[in-house]
């Protein structure tokens, strides 16, 4: 049995690194974010992500063993985000983990990094661990800046797609809506913030999707709509009215996100439920999934922000569950930018 694994996680702009015990604990986490690299070009550039990756992830493996007060004797395995993610920053953790594995005896493993966040809600610490009932089957809402998707997860590796977004992910829609206004990259953390200040009443911005019997979700047309918005009220009327954009524009997608989880929840009959995702980290969204699931008698597991943002202590407890029922890859392990068949099934009628 292997008792605690080093991970490695690259899969966009964020390089991290984590030792993780078979248990979900995890010993350390180290991470290093790329923002301020990429804020110039309003967006992630994959070219300058993954040459950062090279440049951070030796002295982060390092800075993990350190801080996990772990040997490489200690380690029973290496894991790695192999899939899906920019192909470039993939390529920098694959062929580091594959050396580290080679030079050190270690088995290897690559696991998908959505997987990765549909296990987050079973790492644990000294200050976080999910409810000692929670397990599987439950419903799993994941949002990110490239995927969002509701899950039916019946245990590990058995995912079941129950809808997504038709076009643009959540995070990707909050990204491209700051920009708009102004507030520059990352957007998404910085309209949060002000449409605390904010009346979400203020303007009125549609909610696709909300009342179709789907799961399916979309997000363009609030773009659009949002875009539309701003061209009228022209640059000076959009900096003053920031935070009502801010709380608009946040209201609208958190309505349609808690809906469709709610439907789910409703239709599959399980009354258990996560959310995850690095646009989980949203307040407003945290806070009205939160008041649903009290509201609805939902065990509802929503892991803290360093667990749901790209991290290797995720990776890493996926890696090990599946180390320890006897999966392996060898030093031919490959990175894609799409996941592999069989990692999801379509449970969309």
């Amino acid at each position: 049995m292997i008792e605690q694994v080093l991970a490695i996680e690259t899969s966009c702009d964020d390089t991290s690194v984590a030792v993780v015990r078979r248990d979900g604990f995890v010993l350390s986490l180290v991470s290093a974010s790329q923002d301020l690299a990429h804020e110039p070009f309003g967006g992630i550039v994959p070219e300058i992500a993954c040459r950062n990756h090279s440049i951070a992830l030796l002295p982060l493996v390092e800075e993990a063993l350190k801080k996990a007060a772990v040997a490489w004797t200690d380690l029973g395995g290496m894991v790695v985000t192999n899939r899906p993610g920019l192909i470039g920053s993939l390529i920098v953790g694959v062929i580091t983990a594959k050396s580290l594995a080679q030079a050190r005896h270690l088995p290897l493993i690559g696991v998908n990094h959505l997987e990765g966040h549909l296990l987050a809600p079973f790492l644990r610490d000294d200050g976080f661990a999910p409810p000692p009932d929670f397990a599987a089957p439950y419903v799993g809402l994941a949002i990110s800046g490239g995927h969002t998707s509701l899950y039916r997860i019946n245990g590990l590796g058995d995912y079941e797609v129950l809808g997504a977004t038709k076009d643009d992910a959540a995070g990707e829609a909050f990204d491209k809506f700051a920009k708009m206004i102004g507030l520059g990259f990352p957007g998404g953390v910085k309209v949060d913030r002000l449409a605390r200040n904010g009346d979400p009443k203020a303007f009125n911005l549609p909610r696709s999707l909300l009342h179709e019997d789907t799961f399916d979700m979309s997000f363009s047309g609030l773009k659009s709509s949002a875009q539309r918005l701003v061209d009228q009220l022209g640059p000076e009327e959009t900096a003053r009215r920031q935070a009502d954009l801010c709380a608009s524009f946040q209201e609208a997608a958190v309505d349609v996100l808690v809906a469709k989880l709610d439907k789910a929840v409703r239709r599959t009959g399980l009354r258990r439920a996560i959310l995850t995702g690095g646009v989980s980290a949203n307040s407003r969204l945290r806070e009205r999934t939160q008041a649903w699931a009290d509201r609805e008698n939902i065990q509802l597991v929503i892991p803290p922000i360093r667990y749901c943002t790209d991290n290797a202590a995720m990776i890493g407890y996926a890696g090990i569950l599946r180390l320890n029922r006897g999966e392996r890859h060898g030093l031919d392990l490959s990175p894609s930018p799409q996941s592999a068949a069989g990692d999801f099934r379509e449970g969309r009628a």
